[in-house]
């Protein structure tokens, strides 16, 4: 039964494709399907109908892959056509955050060897202030007092960096 419209499905496909090769894999595929759906039981009514509507998926779903996969070869973009990398993969960001974390660690170090503990071990170990008091043997509003320290020195080393010194103008959040 299906024989009957192999050619002329292949005839339908050719035309849609306008590639003889092409045409005749998918009309093998529709071909394939239906009878999967009939060989599973399903009740097929119009086993033209369902075959040309299998065989106008697959053309679609070959479009669609061949839209996807269409793209110009980046080597031969001009260097100004060139899709840009991210933002934080720039050559000028990546130095300036190299820059700032230079910056942040000098400011770190700087600091009294005990605020620097009570800083790293609240900020960079995630520890509360009542777990580093416990830790450090010392008040928890000394642990306040170091971690605020530390704070106020990593913002002031950053500051020194984009030329904010110290406006009294400005506000923080």
């Amino acid at each position: 039964m299906l024989e009957h419209y192999h050619r002329e499905l292949l005839n339908f496909l050719s035309r849609q494709l306008r590639d003889r090769d092409t045409a005749a894999d998918l009309a093998q595929e529709s071909f394939a399907r239906v009878l999967a759906a009939q060989s599973s039981g399903q009740a097929v009514l119009d086993m033209r109908a369902l075959l040309y509507r299998t065989a106008r998926n697959l053309v679609i779903d070959q479009h669609r892959r061949a839209v996807h996969r269409q793209h110009e070869d980046i080597d031969s973009l001009t260097e100004v056509d060139q899709p840009l990398a991210p933002r934080h993969l720039q050559p000028d960001e990546v130095l300036a955050y190299e820059q700032q974390v230079r910056a942040l660690v000098a400011a770190i170090e700087s600091l009294p060897p005990r605020c620097r503990e009570a800083f790293v071990l609240n900020r960079f170990d995630g520890l509360s202030h009542q777990v580093v008091a416990e830790r450090m043997g010392i008040s928890k509003n000394m642990v306040a007092q170091h971690v605020a320290r530390g704070i106020l020195s990593c913002q002031a080393r950053l500051d020194q960096m984009t030329g904010n010194s110290g406006n009294p103008g400005s506000t923080r959040k």
